[in-house]
């Protein structure tokens, strides 16, 4: 029987004879190529355990919609773990803590954001994950002198009952109210607080996120509104003509809402359905963490201690 890889016929000329020997070689080697990780498997088997994956294997893709007073700060939070995981990437939607809450129970989003405690049956399918605490600022234009308003008058000026800022001791300038839309959870706070009615209120202007609050009231020199603390504080030190009112003698500052002592406080949450797990969790654990606590103060929140 002939070999394809050892011929023995002796009657091939002295060319065809050197090519076979060269065919044989490359076989052989070919051979060897294959058996020796069988004859080395038991060696290596024996061997060092072969190393763990690398320590950053989070991957995939993150949806968080909701509040616009969180969303800046879960923005920036964002972009400081995909630098450090580049195969995660994070999308942040704007929209009212309101819809934080239905993407979060409805799955559209993996994590609502949300400017309020969980409410009644929303603890009961939710988590809410704080990440920083901020207040509630009654802002006016920087020109207008009054340097303060207690709950009364809040109540006075957003009834209509007082329409002119004379009353409340300021300019003889008309007063345009501005108010957030539904859906917004510094309205129901404000609401809540205050002891309003939405339909008793009677606003010049309807607004939705903090930057449209800041920027109407910025350009009207009558106006009122209320946003939240740390936007308004950010916004005033950036030379937006704006002033944050004290509150029942209380200032509405970072400082003071750090302290406890400013009446219209609430925590900054991320809400999930459920126990989060995997890249979500990491998520969470991050931005609860020391390592992001600049990032707050950046945007003049109050880190968790």
């Amino acid at each position: 029987m002939r070999s394809s890889i050892f011929p023995t016929d002796l009657h091939m000329n002295g060319h065809s004879r050197l090519l076979r020997i060269q065919r044989a070689s490359g076989a052989l080697r070919v051979l060897r190529g294959l058996f020796a990780p069988m004859l080395l498997a038991p060696v290596i088997a024996c061997g060092p355990a072969p190393a763990p994956p690398a320590a950053d294997a989070l991957q995939g893709r993150l949806g968080l919609t909701g509040s616009s007073t969180v969303a800046p700060l879960a923005a920036e939070i964002a972009k400081r773990f995909e630098a450090q995981h580049p195969e995660v990437r994070i999308d942040v939607q704007t929209g009212g803590s309101s819809r934080g809450i239905a993407d979060a129970r409805s799955g559209i989003a993996d994590i609502g954001l949300v400017s309020r405690a969980l409410v009644g049956t929303e603890q009961s399918d939710l988590q809410a994950h704080p990440i920083a605490r901020d207040g509630i600022a009654m802002i006016v234009h920087a020109s207008n002198p009054v340097p303060q308003l207690n709950a009364d008058q809040v109540r006075a000026l957003y009834r209509g009952q007082w329409r002119n800022w004379q009353q409340a001791g300021g300019p003889d300038l008309e007063v345009s109210v501005v108010n957030k839309a539904q859906g917004r959870s510094t309205l129901d706070l404000f609401l809540e607080h205050f002891g309003l009615q939405s339909r008793e209120i009677r606003p010049a202007v309807v607004i939705g996120d903090n930057e449209q609050g800041i920027k109407t009231v910025a350009g009207n020199a009558g106006a009122i509104g209320y946003v939240s603390v740390g936007s308004a504080e950010y916004a005033a030190a950036s030379g937006v003509p704006i002033r944050l009112l004290a509150l029942d003698a209380i200032q509405a500052s970072v400082d003071s809402v750090r302290q406890q002592r400013y009446p219209l406080a609430r925590p900054l949450n991320l809400v999930t359905r459920g126990t989060p797990g995997g890249l979500a969790a990491a998520f969470i654990a991050y931005a609860q963490s020391p390592a992001v606590h600049d990032l707050v103060r950046g945007l003049y929140f109050v880190p968790l201690e």
